[in-house]
């Protein structure tokens, strides 16, 4: 077995520093994409697809991309949770690639939800 290097350990690190990142709460944002059977016949492969090219092309480090399984409301599928460090999670639904690349646009980058498409902010409903 070769022996590790200095520079093969700093690219292990390098690949490693979103998961370590995740771990000890060193992002400013999480989104997850719902991606439980319902989420994935609905669509959400294409919303995690235009998020990581949206986020690859903003050049942040500070983002956290993730997916979880189904959130239990499969009508409303494909979705995704935002959480910005400091404020309430935002539950979003209904969504297709497009309408994920405002909210990351608007809410990610911007600071500001889209209450277009938004299902609840915390736990409380917004309609």
């Amino acid at each position: 077995m070769a022996k590790l290097r200095v520079e093969d350990l700093k690219k292990i690190k390098e690949s490693m520093k979103g998961t370590v990142n995740l771990r000890a709460g060193e992002y400013r944002v999480k989104i997850t994409v719902h991606m439980g059977t319902c989420g994935i016949a609905a669509g959400a492969r294409g919303l995690m697809t235009a998020l990581l090219d949206k986020l690859e092309k903003s050049g942040a480090d500070d983002i956290i991309l993730t997916s979880s399984g189904c959130a239990g409301l499969c009508n409303h599928e494909p979705m995704m949770t935002v959480e910005v460090k400091g404020s309430a999670p935002v539950k979003y639904i209904k969504l297709d690639p497009d309408k994920a690349v405002r909210i990351f646009d608007e809410h990610v980058s911007g600071g500001h939800p889209v209450a277009d498409y938004a299902l609840s902010i915390g736990s409380e409903t917004t309609y």
